[in-house]
């Protein structure tokens, strides 16, 4: 069994810890007080989404708080620790990695009648938006293929 961790691995655990660096500030901060998160430009004010919006985002952050936050975290650590669980841990959390930009995404291309958001957030959104799912994308591929050396 081959235990060296390449680039590749490290590359998949730095990206993993500091999206959930943005998600618990951007998230879980929100459901204690989203003017906080919308100051630092993590979630988006009344005046762009409605109450309605800010009803559903802070649905989304309840959801990553109990449940995506901790699978993800639990990913990361049972890939350092180089258990399977980790890795089971870290595919689920990156395929809901894959899946919440592209929710976001078509959100704002259907909503963007109903939506007041500000338009540099068009440009900046579809870029990162998409980075994320392809680093996802990426680290499931990662971790298939590399499954049997990251692992004891």
């Amino acid at each position: 069994m081959d235990n060296r961790r390449g680039k590749g691995f490290w590359v998949l655990i730095a990206v993993g810890i500091l999206l959930n660096i943005l998600f618990i500030v951007g998230q879980t901060v929100s459901l204690f007080d989203y003017e906080f998160a919308v100051s630092l430009g993590l979630q988006e004010s009344e005046e762009e989404i409605t109450r309605a919006g800010i009803a559903f985002a802070k649905g989304f952050a309840f959801g990553d708080t109990v449940f995506y936050i901790p699978i993800f975290l639990a990913g990361i650590i049972g890939l350092l620790k180089r258990k399977r669980w980790g890795i089971f841990s870290m595919v689920g959390a990156l395929a809901v990695t894959v899946y919440w930009p592209l929710v976001n995404l078509y959100a704002i291309l259907a909503g963007r009648d109903a939506m007041n958001i500000r338009p540099e957030k068009y440009t900046t959104y579809p870029i990162i938006l998409s980075l994320v799912a392809i680093y996802a994308l990426w680290g499931i591929w990662y971790l298939y293929k590399n499954q049997d050396r990251l692992v004891d």
